[in-house]
């Protein structure tokens, strides 16, 4: 049987907490191997849909489906979730914080800590093993984080902001290992307001805004749709200005 496109569809998701509506009868579908750009102000109600998907928070209503079938809480050892607010056991030692965590995501430990001395020896940190997390800066924190998230080789893998915190050389190291998952069949999504990096590296995008989804489709055909508007960035603003008038 062929595979569904898809590996996450989303229909009609509504979320409100009391008075305010988070999310408002939101539909998306992200195509499998590909890197999906879910794109809009702070406040839009990204980070939502991203706590939906991974079943921090259930919907008002809609469904999300995962692999061709309603998600399930099973499905989370399939997903990575980098958040944008991060954070390590500051006093544990990287490597030993980073083992228990790859546990928490169903590998055994000789299997964990193989798979993350090849990423530290890959990504250049293994002088970091043994340290302790405080003495690192944010940026080698965030490396670490990205690492973890990665190492059970989900299917899903989800970045909410992840250049956040990163100088420009680390930031380009990860946008190189973003696009070497892509090539290996990982879906991911982008989370971002950072319309450049979008840019950069999506193959589909959608942009909400105020609760909504305003736009959707594919880079390509979005950029030909607005041969006037030049680049993302301007899409972006006008699109925004259009709809909140």
């Amino acid at each position: 049987m062929e595979k569904d496109p898809y590996l996450v569809e989303i229909e009609h998701i509504t979320k409100h907490f009391g008075s305010y509506c988070a999310l408002d009868d939101v539909s998306l579908r992200i195509r499998r191997g590909t890197i999906f750009g879910l794109l809009g102000p702070n406040g839009a109600g990204k980070t939502t849909l991203i706590r939906i998907i991974n079943q921090i928070f259930l919907p008002d209503a809609g469904t999300v489906r995962f692999d061709g079938r309603p998600i399930q809480s099973s499905d989370v050892c399939n997903i990575g979730y980098l958040p944008e607010e991060r954070g390590l056991y500051k006093k544990m030692r990287v490597g030993e914080q980073a083992i228990y965590l790859a546990r928490l995501k169903g590998l055994d430990k000789a299997t964990a800590e193989g798979r993350l001395r090849q990423w530290f020896d890959h990504l250049d940190i293994a002088s970091w093993w043994d340290r302790p997390v405080q003495e690192l800066s944010k940026g080698m924190q965030q490396k670490v984080q990205f690492v973890v998230t990665v190492l059970h080789n989900p299917k899903l893998l989800i970045l909410d902001e992840p250049f956040s915190g990163f100088d420009p050389l680390n930031a380009d190291l990860l946008r190189r290992e973003i696009l070497r998952l892509k090539s290996q069949g990982t879906t991911i999504i982008f989370s971002t307001h950072d319309m450049t990096s979008a840019q950069a590296l999506c193959d589909d995008i959608a942009l909400i805004n105020r609760s909504r989804l305003i736009l959707s489709g594919s880079l390509s055909d979005i950029l030909a749709q607005h041969p006037d508007q030049e680049n993302l960035d301007r899409i972006f603003i006008n699109t925004v200005k259009n709809n909140n008038e």
